[in-house]
């Protein structure tokens, strides 16, 4: 069928352009995801969704599109799963997306962790969780309460995979790049960790978790992981069935009792850190305490 009355909507610059209705966005997407559109079209839309930004409804309609096709992770008791999307990884500070996994995991949640490398400058998850022996799954597993996974984006959708790989070719972010940080990969609840880097975007994500009626926490992350920067208190909302809530207020400036944090970011030093931290050896960072008990406040039946 094509994409391309889709394009004539979108593609007519920031000004001109239209918006999709839901229905129209998750038919956009589905075929974008299903794979039978060109690459010129793929392409296209790529940069027009860059250039006009997508709406909450859009957005709403391209993640119907993907929950429709996904292959989902389960809870084997039941429990909410806790979600951390990770894909931007380390580039100045420690990656420790591994470390918040292993903290909610520690107090009985089962835990996904779902990403790719986007780039190939910098430090991502994959290879810090396999120093620490959490290997990619290969299929989407049932999760333990008290279980760290992760599941490689292209064992959830090839095809979002192949969207989020153009950024590799065109040197641009897309939806996707939006997307993977606001799904639900679960059959059942979950808890859906996402953040932000520019503030703009706690208002468009935030939006977004509104209108699906998803049950989420929401803060500005470190360097576009979902880990609070453990230099700052960050605000945190925190979203169930959709109904927004304020759970912690940030606080302005650096905070006066900072954690010891490694110096260099590459994969061991990373590791090691988390290690001590996990054995009582170097002190849990004060922000990332405070988001793992809101995690599981929001976990809580």
């Amino acid at each position: 069928m094509g994409i391309s009355q889709y394009i004539k909507e979108i593609g007519r610059g920031k000004q001109g352009a239209r918006p999709l209705g839901r229905e129209q966005a998750a038919d956009l997407f589905g075929q974008l995801l299903d794979g039978g559109v060109s690459d010129l079209e793929v392409g296209a839309f790529c940069i027009a969704m860059r250039i006009k930004g997508e709406t909450a409804d859009e957005m709403a309609g391209f993640l119907d599109a993907t929950h429709a096709r996904l292959n989902k992770v389960s809870s084997a008791s039941g429990k909410p799963v806790v979600v951390l999307p990770s894909y931007n990884g380390a580039r100045r500070l420690p990656v420790l997306t591994p470390l918040l996994a292993a903290l909610a995991a520690r107090a009985g949640a089962p835990v996904l962790i779902h990403g790719t490398a986007t780039e190939n400058s910098r430090v991502f998850v994959r290879d810090v969780l396999q120093a620490l022996d959490v290997q990619p799954a290969a299929a989407p597993p049932t999760l333990r309460d008290g279980q760290v996974a992760y599941v490689p984006t292209e064992v959830l959708s090839p095809g979002l995979k192949r969207l989020l790989d153009v950024r590799r070719v065109v040197g641009l972010r897309n939806s996707a790049h939006s997307l993977v940080k606001l799904m639900n990969p679960c059959s059942g609840p979950a808890v859906i960790v996402s953040s932000y880097t520019h503030p703009e975007y706690a208002i468009s994500m935030g939006a977004v978790f509104e209108l699906t009626g998803a049950t989420a926490l929401l803060l500005r992350g470190t360097e576009g992981e979902v880990v609070a920067d453990a230099r700052r208190l960050p605000q945190m909302e925190g979203f169930i069935a959709g109904q927004r809530t304020l759970l912690q207020e940030g606080r302005k400036g650096t905070l006066t009792d900072l954690p010891d944090l490694p110096k260099e970011v590459d994969v061991e030093t990373t590791a090691g850190f988390i290690r001590d931290v996990l054995a009582g050896r170097k002190q849990i960072p004060d922000s990332m305490a405070l988001q793992v008990e809101h995690i599981l406040h929001l976990a809580a039946p």
